[in-house]
């Protein structure tokens, strides 16, 4: 005590206490350590993004494109996400920077801004409408960041939900915000890329219809080979993962066995069917076409596994445009296509956690049917406000000159999207003919009747989903209506981002199935008890400050005196 109350009466006690401070900052800025409080454990990295960062080989960089006076949402988000880079940079060792960019800003070294070249990359703004005391403001947002590592560079996607954020839909992106970064992390730096076939030789599209799918999507994150299943005896179980787009041919007893022991050994199954056949084209020429069955064959299999694609059309009241020429005086007026419905997800799932709209062209209902073992979750579904139509069905492009018949739009939350997880039974199991069974033996491969370990596969009713159209040549984004393209009512749907999330949860090559799991609580203040206490909060945030001035002071005299007091003695 004698020790303190010395350097308090002499001359150097606060040279002493800056000295002090100076050596307390040092040491917390060298060894340092956070304790996370919350439930969630928000603050704390997955162990899979930790092994990711620490093997890094060489350095990232990551540009935030969120940078500028945003409305409080956004501003928060890129709170969010500088936290959590920085959480990174403490894992990566150095290895790691980030920078704070925004869009309106010109490229290094070139005259060109960072938002442009964000768009042309096929990264659309959200456009975010505000109002104002002088008028309603917009403003474009690109919630985007770049990582870059050696010389690849892959665009992560921070915010995925819809335009009208709230605080929702903020929570739901902090709570994937870990995962968007470390996966684009992995894709980079991984040493092998893997495996994923496309099928093909069941008319399924191979032309510019799926230049976004295989040149954006599936070229820059597996080594994509295109297969055959008629041509080849049996699917390497080297694929990670086979792919099926929208066939248009029915499939024989020996390539639905193919797939059918591919999904028995462990491969995953990515299906975006069409069963029944309808296509704009026809309905350009003719202004009516008929839907009618395909015939592809697959739905007995499918059955077994526990869904069932119909052969019916889903219309919903929540859909896409296309423009009508209501008068018939050549006066196009954009207008609600109820056969282009578009889905807004539950959020129940990894796959469709903090996802956008959707848009679907032609899609059939799905219903789950009974099968032992497997777990079914509804991944996309219509609005409440949808109905169904049976094939054969006709379909006018009059149909919607005249306001649709709300009283038939009944159906809500009508299935389009499933996912199937289990231990799933082979429809051949009792039923395999002795040419299929050598056709197998002939190859060295045993028939197996049922799945040993459990396995997932998705199936979407709709084959265009995840093929895009072609304006002026240049082929847009997955989900980019055609007709509304260019005008006010352009909008860039989710697809894609639908399409990564389903081959991501399916093949979980990182293992970062921990990260994308975590779910923020939104703790909302109870307004009635706020408004209670409010008084009391209102006095301690007056009085507090006030008192320790005045404590301070009192203090401060104290010593005074105390000091000059003991020298006049």
């Amino acid at each position: 005590m004698d020790f303190f109350s010395k350097i308090v009466k002499g001359r150097w006690w606060f040279l002493i206490t800056a000295l002090l401070l100076v050596a307390v900052n040092w040491f917390a800025s060298v060894f340092h350590a956070r304790i996370d409080l919350t439930d969630e454990k928000r603050f704390t990295l997955s162990a899979a993004t930790k092994k990711i960062l620490k093997n890094l080989d060489d350095k990232v960089e990551v540009k935030v494109f969120l940078k500028g006076d945003f409305p409080s949402g956004f501003r928060k988000l890129a709170n969010s996400t500088q936290e959590t880079l920085e959480e990174f940079k403490e894992s990566a060792s150095g290895k790691l920077q980030y920078q704070l960019v925004s869009p309106d800003d010109n490229m290094e070294d070139a005259d060109v801004k960072w938002g442009d070249t964000l768009s042309a990359m096929g990264l659309y703004p959200i456009n975010l409408k505000s109002q104002l005391k002088k008028g309603e403001q917009q403003q474009l947002v690109y919630p985007y960041a770049l990582v870059k590592y050696r010389e690849k560079v892959i665009p992560v996607k921070l915010y995925s939900g819809i335009p009208n954020i709230g605080r929702q839909e903020i929570n739901s992106a902090e709570a994937l915000m870990e995962y968007q970064l470390a996966d684009g992390i992995y894709k980079l730096s991984e040493k092998q890329k893997p495996m994923l076939a496309y099928s093909i030789g069941n008319g399924e599209p191979q032309d510019v219809r799926t230049y976004d799918l295989v040149e954006n999507v599936l070229k820059n994150d597996y080594d994509l080979k295109l297969l055959n299943i008629e041509r080849v005896p049996f699917i390497d179980d080297t694929f990670s993962l086979l792919m099926m787009v929208k066939p248009t041919r029915p499939f024989s007893e020996l390539e639905k066995l193919r797939i059918d022991q591919y999904l028995m050994r462990g491969g995953k199954l990515l299906m975006f069917l069409d069963v029944l056949d309808a296509e704009m084209d026809s309905l350009r020429i003719k202004n009516e076409v008929i839907a009618y069955d395909r015939s592809l064959g697959l739905s007995d299999m499918l059955f077994k596994y526990g869904a069932r694609i119909n052969n019916d059309l889903v219309m919903d009241l929540q859909s896409d445009k296309l423009p009508f020429d209501v008068n018939g005086n050549g006066q196009f007026e954009f207008l609600s296509w109820n056969y282009f419905p578009v889905f807004i997800s539950k959020s129940n799932h990894a796959v469709n956690k903090n996802l956008g709209f959707v848009s679907g062209r032609f899609v059939n209902s799905i219903d789950t049917v009974e099968a032992e073992g497997i777990k079914k979750t509804v991944l996309l579904s219509s609005s409440a406000n949808a109905r169904t139509i049976s094939a054969p069905a006709l379909i006018s492009g009059r149909e919607n000159v005249n306001a649709p018949e709300d009283e038939k739009f009944r159906k809500a939350n009508i299935p389009v999207a499933v996912l199937l997880e289990g231990k799933f039974v082979s429809m051949f199991r009792n039923r395999l003919s002795q040419g299929m069974n050598d056709s197998l033996e002939k190859y060295g491969k045993s028939f197996l009747p049922q799945n040993i370990s459990g396995n997932k596969m998705i199936v979407v009713s709709d084959g265009d989903m995840v093929l895009n159209t072609v304006v002026q040549q240049e082929p847009l984004p997955m989900g980019m209506n055609p007709f509304t393209y260019g005008s006010q009512y352009e909008f860039g749907f989710a697809n894609r981002d639908f399409l990564t999330n389903c081959l991501d949860y399916l093949i979980n090559q990182s293992g970062l199935a921990e990260a994308k799991a975590k779910d923020y609580s939104l703790m909302l203040l109870d307004s009635k008890k706020l408004e209670g206490s409010r008084f009391n909060w209102q006095l301690l945030n007056i009085a507090a400050p006030v008192l320790l001035v005045m404590l301070f002071a009192i203090m401060f005299q104290w010593l005074r005196k105390r000091k000059y007091g003991t020298n006049a003695i």
